[in-house]
């Protein structure tokens, strides 16, 4: 049960009697030429580099209601110090996601000196069938975007309240009426939602948006999320359920109607 086109992958665990039940749900993002060694195009700490690509896998994991069981770290430099920076990121990331204690198998480059940072993550998660989110929207959803698309130079700007985090996809995830749930990465929000709206055998009708909302433009290491709704669902159901989600709106993340699904 894969869900092509996305970075995310499904699949069940045949098991004996847990056939069909469970399923391993897969994630991995890359980043390269992005840190602070001497051939990077875009310099920013290592720090940084770790904290954000783990957190591009973990959204996805998160985004189709899996729990994160696993993540593997190949960072293609030394440990010492570029390799410790980037699993101080990690670290922290996990940290603020409230996954400190998920295991790490991490591999470094012993054998030669590199000039330019390159690093890959994968997770692995595990999720009931019942309770996986993938594929829910139907015809006459809302389709909705939280946050801006930011890459290279913005994302390194941006203060930390203005990029989506674990915290706002769970948010989305228990509010009712939300279906999909879908990071926007390179691809840009047009992309990932024409992808949705493929799997889910629907059609998607844009609607005007403003124009600092570019729906053609990368979003980096998942700084926005598309997500669909019944047609009744109004924002302000986010913080009526549970009074302790009232940061939502002051942390500084816009939310656009972006088009609904047709049959």
């Amino acid at each position: 049960m894969g869900y092509k086109g996305r970075d995310v992958e499904v699949s069940p665990i045949e098991i004996g009697r847990l056939d069909g039940n469970l399923y391993l749900v897969g994630a991995c993002d890359s980043c390269g030429a992005i840190g602070s060694k001497v051939m990077d195009q875009l310099q920013v700490p290592a720090r940084l580099v770790g904290q954000l690509t783990a957190r591009v896998t973990l959204l996805e994991i998160i985004a189709v209601n899996a729990l994160p069981r696993m993540m593997t770290v190949g960072i293609a430099s030394e440990l010492d110090p570029t390799g410790e920076e980037i699993l101080e990121g990690i670290r922290h990331e996990l940290g603020l996601a409230g996954l400190s204690a998920l295991p790490l198998v991490i591999s470094t480059e012993k054998n030669f000196i590199s000039h330019q940072t390159g690093l890959g993550i994968g997770v692995t998660g595990i999720c009931r069938k019942k309770d996986l989110r993938i594929t829910k929207s139907k015809p006459g959803d809302t389709v909705y975007c939280l946050g801006l698309p930011r890459v290279g130079d913005e994302v390194a700007n941006a203060r930390a309240s203005e990029i989506i985090a674990a915290d706002h996809i769970r948010i989305l995830l228990n509010s009712p009426g939300v279906h999909d749930v879908v990071p926007v990465g390179s691809r840009g929000i047009l992309k990932e939602t024409l992808t949705l709206a493929l799997h889910t055998d629907t059609q998607l009708s844009f609607v005007p948006t403003p124009v600092e909302l570019d729906i053609h433009k990368s979003g980096g290491p998942s700084t926005c999320v598309v997500f669909t709704t019944d047609p009744t669902w109004e924002a302000s159901s986010l913080n009526e359920n549970d009074p302790s989600l009232n940061h939502f709106h002051m942390m500084a993340l816009p939310l656009f109607r972006i088009g609904y699904l047709t049959a």
